[in-house]
């Protein structure tokens, strides 16, 4: 996106970048394989005053989101709230972002992404093409993209992300996005550490989650790479406890409900 601006008057600020906010849509709090509850989180975006708006989005379970939801709105914070989650797809990692209801897991991209749009919620791809996390490839976007029902279409793809720096995924993407894909351009941190919010942000003209929303939606987003997070400020050990972290909480939050359900109905059979 290239930033564009009218004559300004006497009134108008004179920085056009002033116009802008920024998004971090991609953190991970405590409910999930993060390690910063979600007050904890808020109070530093807070104190750095740096975000106008945020979105946490935990490993296929929205109950993290909603839960930092009650805490965002007991505070008069600066910043607006976007609940969301992270859902596994047979064909990798997708954000759904607006969304206060449970997405399934395990389902083709094209399915999820219709399941999120009926949600009435936006669908990013995070960190696409990454060989270092479940991400989506560059073949199964392109295939759902050439499905004739938009609805199964992607709003907007992750171009910054910190975990991609030092890899050329996130060039890559750049490229096509820009010379095919035509998605709405989007950052986040993908923090699992307080330090690490902000590290990648997605600018966009307004302040709020409502003009936020709508700049996805029409295509006049921005992906920014702002800096990385050095280990020296989270820790070998904590670094070391997130990653155990994330081994036992990210695959009880995928197989618990598929394993309730799979429970329920051996007991209906059971009882007939």
């Amino acid at each position: 996106m290239t930033l564009m601006t009218d004559q300004p008057d006497e009134a108008a600020p004179r920085d056009p970048l002033s116009r802008y906010g920024r998004a971090d849509l991609q953190i991970h709090t405590a409910h999930g394989d993060g390690m910063e509850d979600p007050r904890t989180l808020f109070e530093r975006i807070e104190l750095r005053g740096e975000l106008d708006v945020i979105a946490v989005t935990d490993h296929d379970d929205v109950h993290g989101a909603l839960r930092a939801r009650e805490i965002h709105a007991q505070a008069p914070y600066h910043f607006d709230f976007v609940p969301g989650i992270e859902v596994t797809t047979l064909h990798g990692h997708l954000l759904a972002l607006w969304i206060d209801r449970p997405i399934p897991s395990f389902r083709s991209l094209e399915a999820t992404v219709a399941a999120i749009h009926e949600a009435g919620g936006v669908a990013v791809v995070p960190h696409p093409f990454s060989l270092l996390t479940r991400s989506v490839g560059r073949r199964s976007l392109e295939r759902v993209l050439a499905i004739e029902d938009v609805a199964t279409h992607p709003d907007g793809i992750e171009l910054a992300n910190p975990t991609s720096m030092g890899w050329d995924t996130g060039l890559r993407a750049r490229v096509l996005n820009g010379s095919q894909y035509r998605l709405a351009a989007t950052g986040g941190s993908d923090a699992h550490f307080a330090e690490a919010v902000g590290a990648a942000y997605t600018l966009f003209p307004g302040r709020d989650a409502v003009a936020l929303r709508r700049a996805i939606l029409q295509r006049a987003t921005e992906a920014v790479l702002d800096h990385g997070t050095p280990l020296r400020a989270i820790g070998p050990r904590r670094l070391a406890l997130q990653q155990m972290r994330g081994m036992s909480v990210t695959p009880r939050n995928v197989l618990g409900p598929q394993v309730t359900r799979l429970r329920e109905r051996l007991m209906r059979a059971a009882s007939r």
